[in-house]
């Protein structure tokens, strides 16, 4: 396929605010490898979003999203609106520059500038399935967004609105690392009646429940082993409560892939997933807090086509 128009969408304050003090070099490069482009910075929250459907439908062929997974994340939904996909043809790169970028552990796409352009340049087409939560903001109102890694439920949506609260100098594994540790002193268990597709419901006491399509979160705890981004369905990986010592004798297998081995882990497949609690229950969805269950999470197979490298 040949992109008459490509555009590229920055967020200047991923990565720490590094992307924006690297962003003239990088466009200098993208402009050397690829050719003409548009650029559009993002200015807050929500800009990657409004300016991704923006450019859809003046035509672009093919966006660039320039920042971590949350800015990603803006960006796919910015493929979509309340009807369904913009532009079915086009497709979505990534250089990643932010301070998680979990999604890259999981697909082939280098964090390197110039491997990462490279990769745009090849074109190498891909279809990912993404995941749609619908679930209540912080204003109370039933929302829906779509996700391409993870959405999760309990201490996930604590670590993050710590670290998001936070600065992130310290690079993505420290600073997951101590918003972790420190919520993990905070936090009490919660009790979630939980439902994957039409199966009986579940009362569990959970640390935590991550509704997987890609395979890591959290700077890089490996939650969900065995999840594909393109089999049409989720893995939903379910830690019980334990006491505060166990947690920190396991917290190690999170990272190893061996997170399988602890007993009070359950992981199973489905395509629809539903969770309520009586409490108050935080959401993290690629790296975001966008508010609290309850929630309905639904797999939508073949959703998005994604520029990344071919397998070797």
């Amino acid at each position: 396929m040949d992109f008459e128009k490509t555009v590229f969408v920055v967020n200047p304050h991923a990565g720490n605010g590094s992307t924006g003090k690297e962003w003239p070099r990088i466009g200098n490069m993208a402009w050397n490898l690829l050719g003409p482009f548009d650029t559009c910075l993002t200015g807050g929250p929500g800009d990657a979003t409004r300016i991704t459907r923006e450019k859809l439908r003046e035509g672009a062929d093919r966006i660039i999203c320039v920042g971590g997974d949350g800015t990603l994340n803006e960006v796919v939904n910015g493929f979509f609106d309340e009807r369904g996909p913009l532009r079915p043809e086009s497709v979505l790169g990534f250089l990643p520059n932010g301070t998680g970028c979990d999604f890259c552990r999981t697909m082939p796409i280098p964090t390197g500038h110039e491997a990462s352009l490279l990769t745009v340049r090849e074109n190498h087409v891909r279809t990912i399935d993404l995941g749609l939560i619908r679930y209540r903001d912080h204003q109370g109102n039933t929302t829906a967004r779509y996700f391409h890694n993870i959405a999760s439920f309990g201490l996930g949506g604590e670590v993050v609105d710590r670290v998001n609260r936070t600065s992130k100098a310290c690079g993505p594994f420290l600073t997951f690392i101590w918003g972790t540790l420190a919520s993990l002193f905070a936090y009490g268990g919660k009790e979630i009646r939980l439902r994957v597709d039409d199966g009986d419901e579940q009362t569990v006491n959970v640390l935590n429940i991550a509704v997987a399509n890609g395979r890591y979160h959290g700077g890089g705890m490996l939650v969900a082993p065995d999840a594909l981004t393109d089999d049409g369905l989720f893995h939903v990986t379910v830690i019980g409560a334990m006491p505060l010592p166990l947690v920190f004798w396991h917290l190690p297998k999170l990272y190893t892939g061996k997170i399988k081995t602890i007993r009070q882990v359950s992981i199973q497949n489905g395509r629809k997933v539903s969770a309520y609690s009586e409490q108050r229950v935080l959401l993290d969805v690629d790296g975001e807090q966008p508010g609290t269950l309850p929630a309905e999470v639904k797999i939508v197979p073949g959703a998005l086509k994604m520029i990344m490298k071919r397998a070797v």
